[in-house]
């Protein structure tokens, strides 16, 4: 809780913040943590982009971000002048990757940022969004799901899918506040403890169960999570000790029904707490494809797969995609008839984002690395409905697992984008297969508004999808691609 109490205690200075990121990045210095690695670098660019400001303003007052870094680090007092969108951002990816780390110091770092971003510009999405994940690192969910709230206030679209994990969070609430219900039912003699301090009745009820008196423990340890629940404890903290006390219950109770009934409620906050819950396990009654059964869907149709880059957004090619049989668009589309065209036949999309998947389409491929966290994704993010065909873990991951390409053929993570070009170039069933506005992001990104902040991610070899698409090109013009 002291971190939380802190939090409020900061203010939100621009000279608290810089003088944070400054010292912390010192402290990184030499790190082998591959996350706080990233951190160091994220905060080298925070540095880079005040360094940059102040050479392209050298009339700026002292109170410019060179200035302000300067008497940041030696402590001494400094105006709070509005921070510029580019050093705001920076300041986002410097939290974000904080958060990342889940270490105290990296959390504090977090917290400094966070109040920082949310004083200069109290709507700020990302800031919101990034003070509520903090939050719930922190334990504090009440705090987190006000932040998530206000988050989802200052947006139309979805994409991070917070409406599930408000309902996740709230549903963990309730069911962990009828479990302590349901324990102090089963253990009455606990509430005979209610006005100690919850340390020392823990200590006593582990003594207790050390020395083998499981009837004298179990009032205390119960006892205690009850103290703790009442005087508000975060609830990352009452879970761990509610961990433990089933860790020594389960083995010695004997009385199978009241156990059962206890690991019911704790399983359900449980799976609350990790996914949110599902209205509708079936989705829809969507149907799952694999490869061959998508091949079969496609086979002998014209194909366009339509980039979400400004050029797209500039064109007028909206008929023209619209009269190929099927429009593929990817992750964060935008429709603007005009341009883009209508209809959207299979939406492609990664797994950690939920921008569209309300849209209705035929197919929706869902792709992912990792398939624990690509079914996670599928379960929390898929909305009943909006699609008929849903691909299957055969259309996972296209160019890792149907192209065999591991990291020694293709080092970077390939893109939506790559992973949909490259199955339907395996496949190789469609008479007509082309890519408009396909320029590598050199026109910028034309998505939904929520997206448009998005940072193009370096994680990717443009490079090398780019030589690739153009080595099998067999017309190019400067919006469209054609593979056939």
């Amino acid at each position: 809780m002291t971190r939380v109490r802190n939090r409020r205690e900061r203010g939100g200075e621009p000279a608290a913040c810089l003088r944070a990121c400054a010292v912390h990045s010192g402290k990184l210095v030499g790190s082998l943590d591959r996350r706080r690695v990233e951190l160091a670098e994220e905060l080298r660019k925070l540095l880079v982009v005040w360094g940059t400001r102040s050479t392209e303003e050298p009339a700026a007052p002292p109170s410019g971000a060179t200035a302000l870094l300067k008497r940041a680090v030696k402590g001494s007092p400094a105006p709070a002048p509005a921070i510029p969108g580019d050093l705001l951002d920076a300041l986002l990816a410097v939290g974000n990757k904080a958060l990342q780390c889940g270490y105290d110091d990296e959390l504090n770092l977090a917290l400094v940022v966070s109040d920082t971003v949310l004083a200069q510009r109290k709507n700020s999405r990302a800031g919101w969004r990034l003070r509520a994940r903090l939050l719930e690192a922190l334990g504090d969910e009440a705090g987190a799901v006000e932040a998530y709230e206000k988050y989802l206030s200052l947006t139309d679209t979805d994409g991070f899918g917070i409406r599930s994990r408000v309902a996740g969070l709230r549903g963990a609430a309730e069911q962990e506040r009828e479990l302590l219900g349901l324990l102090a039912r089963q253990c009455p003699r606990a509430r005979d403890h209610a006005r100690r301090p919850a340390t020392d009745v823990w200590a006593e009820g582990l003594a207790a169960h050390d020395a083998g008196d499981w009837a004298a423990a179990e009032p205390l340890l119960v006892g205690a999570l009850l103290i703790l629940a009442e005087d508000q404890t975060p609830a990352a903290g009452l879970r761990e000790l509610l961990d433990q006390y089933l860790d020594l219950r389960i083995p010695l109770d004997r009385d199978l029904p009241a156990l059962t009934e206890v690991l019911a409620l704790y399983a359900e906050q449980r799976r609350n707490r990790m996914r949110g819950p599902v209205a509708d396990p079936t989705v829809g009654g969507v149907r799952w494809i694999s490869l061959g059964e998508f091949r079969n869907r496609i086979a002998g149709k014209s194909v366009c797969l339509v980039a979400n880059s400004g050029r797209v957004g500039a064109g007028s090619l909206g008929p023209e995609i619209d009269a190929y049989d099927l429009v593929v668009r990817f992750n964060s589309y935008r429709i603007d008839p005009e341009h883009t065209g209508s209809r959207t036949d299979i939406h492609a999309t990664i797994h950690k984002h939920a921008f569209n998947w309300d849209q209705k389409v035929s197919t929706r491929l869902v792709f992912g690395g990792v398939s624990g966290d690509w079914k996670w994704s599928l379960r929390n993010r898929l909305v009943p409905g909006a699609q008929e065909y849903l691909g299957d873990e055969s259309l996972r991951w296209p160019v890792r697992n149907i192209g065999r390409l591991g990291s020694d053929a293709w080092s970077g993570i390939p893109t939506t984008g790559f992973n949909m070009l490259f199955l339907l170039d395996f496949l190789d069933v469609s008479p007509k297969l082309d890519l408009i506005g396909f320029d590598f992001y050199e026109s910028g990104a034309y998505r939904v508004p929520e997206a448009m902040k998005l940072a193009i991610t370096s994680v990717h070899e443009y490079t090398s999808e780019k030589e690739w698409v153009m080595q099998r090109a067999q017309h190019v013009t400067d919006t469209r691609i054609s593979l056939r």
